[in-house]
Order: C-alpha cells, then structure tokens, then sequence
C-alpha cells in the first residue's frame, strides 16, 4: 500500500502518481493543508477547496476517499505513513522554486522514516531539463524553444483508475470550504466540460479572434489547469484529436498549441533560473527606476484608471478572478509603462486575485510586458489603451459589462469618453497617453 500525495493535480484520469500507485496495491489518498501557501490568496484557497470536495466525491464514487491534513508536508506526510502502515509516498512532482524545496523536504523525511519517495512527471508535456539547446544552458528566446518543443513526442493521457481502496479507520480533517466566494464550477468533470466546449465552438476561429474582448472567445481553461483538474497531456490531446481528421480546425489548433508552448517555456525559465520568481533575467535593465506611487497603484487595482479598457478589465479580475490574456498584456502595460509602476508590483496583485495565478506564467508575463525577461517585448512598445480598446472591442461591449456608468457613452467615444466630454460617475485619466510614453522612454533608455 502506498500514500498518494495530491498537490496541483486535483483529479483521477490521466494522474501519473495515482496509476502507478494504484496498479501495486491499495492507495492513500492525501493532501496536506501547507500553512506555507494557505492564505496568499483567499479566492485561490476557496478554489482549490471547491476543487478538493470534487475530487473526495470521484475518490468515494470508486471506494476511496481523501485523507486531509494540515501542517508542515514532509511531517505530516511521514506521520500519515505510520499511520497507515504503507510503504511508499508517490506524487507528482512540482516544477516552482517553493515546490522543488518542499518535495525535496519530504523525499529527505521519507528515506530517514524508511519509506520509499517516488516522484514523476506530469506538470508539464515536456519536463524542464527535456528541452534544452544543443550548447547546454537553457531556452531564452521562444522561436527556438518552440521548434524544440514541438519536436518532441507526447505521451497519451491515462484513464483513471477504475476502482481504489482506502483504509477506514485514518483519521481526516474536514474539508475546507469555499463559501462566499463566487467560482465557476470545480472539479475533474467541470474542467472536462470547459475543454469540450472549447474544442467544438472556439477552437475552429481561436487563433484569428483570441484577442477579441467583446467576444472573449478563449478556452477559459486555466484556472482547472493550476489545480490540476485536467492534465496538459488531456488537452493536448483533445485538441490534436479534434484537428486531425478536420483541416478546418489546423490554424485554430497550431495557436491554441503555441500557447502552451510559451506556458512551457516559461516553466522552463524558472526551473533553470529560479532567482527570476522576483528579479528581472535580463541584466540589462535591473536599474529601472520604478515610480513610488501607492495612490496610482490603489487606482491601477481598483479599476479607476480613468481608461475604461484597463478599468474594465481589472474589475472583471476583481469580481470573477480572471481576465483574458489581451487584457493581462494591456493592464500590464499600463501599470509598468504609463504609470512606470515596478512589474512586481503587478505580479503581486495578479497572484493575490487572479484563480489561475502561477509563479512561472505570472512572473515570466509580467517580466515580458516590462521589457526586462525573456524574449520580452521591445521597451519601446507600449499599448495605447484607447488603440487597444478600440481594436479589440470595437462596439465597447466589453467596456459597458463592466463599467455600467459608461453605457450611455456613444461607442465612437466609449473608449475615450472625454472626448464626448466624460460620463457621470467615471473619472478622467489619471495620466495622459503622450506623456506616459515620453516618460516610460527616458526611463528605460533608448539603447535598451
């Protein structure tokens, strides 16, 4: 018998830790409470918990159940062990800076208690030290990641198993609950849904109507990815599956592909430089000088910019803990560029609210759109909110779902209401377009 330990994986089909377990015997099926990451952001907490109890009720629909804990994991993990006198603890390994020290804490604990630690692969298609330039060293630059990345071959998703036996008499905490919190639907069968109803309706123009904010035609999977409720291999397939027999799909398919690609690569930069999770990787620009502007930040979360696209955006993330990726690149933009707010900064708030908040795709993001990471966009880059409102939502749909006190704006103007002399209750920009360019120029240096 062996103890599972569930972390970002909070599903059955397709679970390498779980199969392998599974296939030698009774399983324990864990997930330790870890006071080192409970609480940095409560909507995230009440997502993973909602995600926990559908898990418990899969588990009990094959004869098990989960066993929760709280406390340090390589102790508590080591205590449940005894416990239930199994003879190994398997997981699936974590690719973060917090998650490596903490696995490599409980395989450490598990040779000393004597039990066997077996960790494997599943956060990503590719692991981190698979893909990698033929001079050694690691990616930086995504075209050449991407060819690599692409090359490689994938392994097909797993069925779960059919049924699991957990012993009775080990004690469990209650699961912690998620009330007050408004959340989509959690669980395995929820994520498998998104993903179908991705692969039939947005699939076939995704890779020409992504960007679109009034439509918001993205696969709204990203939140089922960071618990785990689907693997990367499952979605990978669906999409491959769906695209092979109809060329149609090709385009829509190939992009949609891309983006797990860059997901990927920036997995790949944290693993190999770590120290990235809060310093910029190109030493070229660690010497920003970054405004102290609390007033200007508090505004920028508040969704009270004065620029309806970026307002708009940061109250859906405010009400609903997600925002499309048009819309993360547009408010980072403005945070970092027009107001010259540090990038961190925007890191931060983004991992406090948002439901799919990862340290390697939230760091390496923010670190793009601040021109000071990989592959990142030129400094002279910077989005013109009115432009970018204008373009990606045209009829201001987008704008008036979000901003109410803007929808008797005529849609010429919504993106620039004062122009047609403001609305009631919306206040003017707190920084002028040619100005904030100007400034966000000099600040970074027209040699970088």
């Amino acid at each position: 018998m062996n103890l599972v330990w569930f972390r970002r994986d909070l599903r059955l089909a397709d679970h390498p830790a779980l199969a392998e377990a599974a296939a030698r015997g009774p399983v324990v099926p864990v997930f330790v409470l870890d006071p080192g990451l409970l609480g940095r952001s409560p909507r995230r907490d009440a997502w993973i918990a909602a995600t926990l109890a559908a898990l418990d009720d899969g588990l009990r629909a094959r004869g098990a159940r989960l066993i929760v804990r709280h406390g340090e994991p390589a102790a508590e993990l080591v205590r449940l062990a005894r416990e239930a006198g199994v003879s190994g603890v398997w997981w699936n390994r974590d690719t973060t800076p917090y998650g490596r020290a903490r696995d490599a804490a409980v395989e450490a604990a598990c040779r000393a208690a004597g039990l066997e630690p077996r960790a494997l692969g599943d956060a990503t298609l590719s692991e981190p030290d698979d893909v990698r330039p033929v001079h050694g060293g690691f990616y930086t630059v995504f075209s050449p990641y991407h060819r690599a990345w692409r090359a490689r071959d994938r392994v097909p998703p797993a069925p779960a198993p059919e049924r699991l036996v957990t012993a009775e008499a080990l004690d469990t905490l209650a699961l912690p609950g998620a009330a007050g919190v408004a959340l989509p639907a959690a669980g395995e069968a929820a994520a498998k849904a998104v993903l179908a109803t991705f692969v039939r309706d947005g699939l076939a123009g995704y890779a020409t109507e992504r960007d679109r904010l009034d439509a918001e035609p993205t696969s709204r999977l990203s939140p089922h990815l960071r618990v785990g409720a689907l693997s990367l291999r499952q979605i990978h397939a669906a999409v491959v599956a769906a695209a092979s027999p109809r060329p149609a799909l090709a385009e829509g398919a190939e992009a949609f592909l891309r983006q797990l690609a860059w997901r990927e690569f920036f997995v790949q930069i944290l693993w190999h430089a770590p120290a990235t999770r809060r310093a910029p990787l190109r030493p070229l620009r660690p010497g920003v000088r970054w405004r102290d502007d609390p007033d200007a930040l508090a505004a920028w979360q508040a969704g009270r910019t004065g620029y309806p696209i970026v307002d708009a955006a940061m109250r859906q993330l405010a009400a609903t803990g997600w925002m499309p990726n048009r819309a993360r690149m547009i408010v980072a933009s403005f945070l970092v560029k027009h107001l010259l707010l540090d990038w961190r900064a925007g890191d931060r708030w983004f991992m406090h609210e948002l439901l799919d908040g990862d340290p390697a795709l939230n760091g390496g993001n923010w670190q793009w759109v601040a021109s000071v990471g990989a592959d990142a966009l030129p400094a002279f880059r910077i989005f013109n909110p009115v432009t970018q409102g204008r373009r990606f939502d045209p009829s201001g749909r987008y704008v008036r779902r979000w901003l109410p006190e803007l929808a008797s704006v005529p849609n010429a103007h919504v993106h620039a209401p004062w122009e047609a002399g403001g609305a009631p209750g919306y206040a003017p920009p707190i920084v002028e377009h040619v100005e904030a360019r100007r400034r966000a120029l000099a600040a970074f240096g027209p040699s970088r």
